[in-house]
């Protein structure tokens, strides 16, 4: 009696040479699987010394027992048996020997043959001049699938990947497909959680770094998207490691400046954060700019205050989420020395930050406040202080004193009137009504 599980077995225990199922599995050197009698027929009989499947040279001609896959097969050939052997075998049982549910019946067995195969890709990878296909290959086996990711990092994965990223780039050049084989293994990085110090390292050694950074410069905005994920998993997931005390970026062989510079060129060719992938920029610099060493100092070196008030003026007319996350990162920006000299220097930045006040939303308002109090009290520059009289700020300040809102930022701006308003009151331009609303404050 013919089996009906048997005529359609998986098309993993397929020979590719013969599409029969395989009786004695053997792993050549590029890691595929063959047919023992197939492939020494290929080999020996026709004198080739390639890989069918992939027509890849093969580094020996040594044959490897597939002893995992056998037994798989060998417990499908059993189920599949017993199941037929009783002409009685009801239909409800017939549809449990179907080849999906004897699959999940081993599962043990299978996850072992996945296992395997994920090792057999990436000992192969690095040889194969089908790469990209390869890489798509381990990216949905490791995708979601958490025993899969910690099986790619335990056999290497992450050095095998930085290794095919680095000799990509070093092949680049005006070789389109090169750099697209980078991308996809970004893409295979950016798969994986990266939250143990050891995965953390070797993703920041500089075969990985290199071209990571160099995505967030060149790459598709799918690749920069995937770039920008790694760069936000290692920016966090440094912290928990031994990378905490150094610029963890440097020590890759990339500056972090050089990071920070990407993303601002990134948002200003997007005019904001309008896209996905500003918006990740936008994101990204919030991430960076908190937790890498010097991380504000060095953003302000680069120039992001200057990019930041320019499109806080633009945020302010519509989009009030990106413009509390342009003034969250100003504030994080304004602690340090770099940013507020940045600030204060720039003609429009206080205007800009004071138009937010009583108009995009209560923790716009409260963030504005809080920059503002930055650079006039907490390390007053007398520019600034100019500044918040010429361009009507004082007036806003006070103002808010008048409205509903959080005690914190009334009594942020209280102080901030008090302490400044000496100076203020020198002004001529300075109204005469607001004059008398200071003398009362004092």
């Amino acid at each position: 009696m013919e089996m009906d599980m048997l005529d359609e077995p998986p098309h993993l225990f397929l020979c590719p040479i013969s599409m029969e199922l395989m009786d004695d599995p053997v792993t050549v050197s590029t890691g595929v699987t063959y047919d023992r009698r197939s492939i020494e027929r290929w080999l020996f009989e026709y004198g080739s010394a390639t890989c069918p499947a992939t027509m890849q040279p093969l580094a020996n001609l040594d044959l490897t027992p597939n002893h995992t896959l056998k037994r798989v097969i060998d417990s499908w050939l059993d189920r599949g048996g017993s199941s037929s052997s009783s002409p009685s075998t009801s239909p409800s049982t017939s549809s449990l020997s179907s080849p999906a549910h004897d699959l999940a019946a081993c599962t043990p067995l299978s996850r072992m043959l996945e296992a395997e195969q994920l090792r057999a890709a990436l000992a192969g990878l690095e040889e194969t001049p089908f790469k990209v296909t390869a890489l798509k290959t381990i990216r949905a086996r490791i995708a979601g699938d958490v025993a899969m990711q910690c099986e790619f990092v335990s056999s290497c994965g992450v050095q095998v990947v930085g290794r095919v990223m680095a000799q990509a780039l070093a092949e680049c050049g005006g070789d389109f497909s090169a750099f697209t084989v980078c991308e996809e293994a970004a893409a295979v990085l950016a798969a994986l959680p990266l939250a143990d110090p050891e995965s953390v390292g070797l993703v920041l050694a500089p075969e990985c770094a290199r071209p990571i950074a160099t995505l967030l410069q060149r790459g598709g905005a799918e690749a920069r998207l995937h770039a920008m994920d790694i760069l936000v998993k290692v920016s966090s997931n440094a912290e928990a490691g031994a990378t905490t005390s150094t610029d963890h970026w440097t020590a890759g062989g990339v500056d972090v400046g050089d990071v920070l510079k990407s993303l601002l060129e990134l948002l200003s060719d997007e005019g904001g954060p309008t896209t996905r992938l500003s918006s990740r920029a936008l994101d990204v610099l919030l991430d960076v700019a908190e937790r890498a060493p010097r991380g504000p100092a060095k953003a302000a070196e680069v120039g992001a205050v200057h990019v930041l008030v320019e499109l806080l003026a633009d945020a302010a007319d519509g989009r009030p989420r990106d413009a509390e996350r342009i003034l969250l990162l100003l504030k994080r920006l304004c602690k340090c020395p770099e940013g507020r000299l940045a600030f204060a220097e720039h003609g429009l930045a206080v205007p800009a930050v004071a138009k937010t006040v009583m108009r995009v939303s209560e923790l716009a308002t409260q963030l504005a406040v809080k920059v503002l109090w930055l650079v006039s009290v907490a390390a007053p520059s007398e520019k600034v202080l100019e500044d918040m009289v010429l361009t009507g700020a004082v007036a806003k300040l006070l103002g808010l004193l008048h409205v509903e809102t959080l005690p914190a930022t009334k009594q942020r701006t209280v102080r901030m009137v008090r302490i400044n308003g000496g100076f203020w009151r020198q002004y001529p331009c300075f109204p005469t009504d607001l004059r008398d609303y200071l003398r009362l404050l004092d």
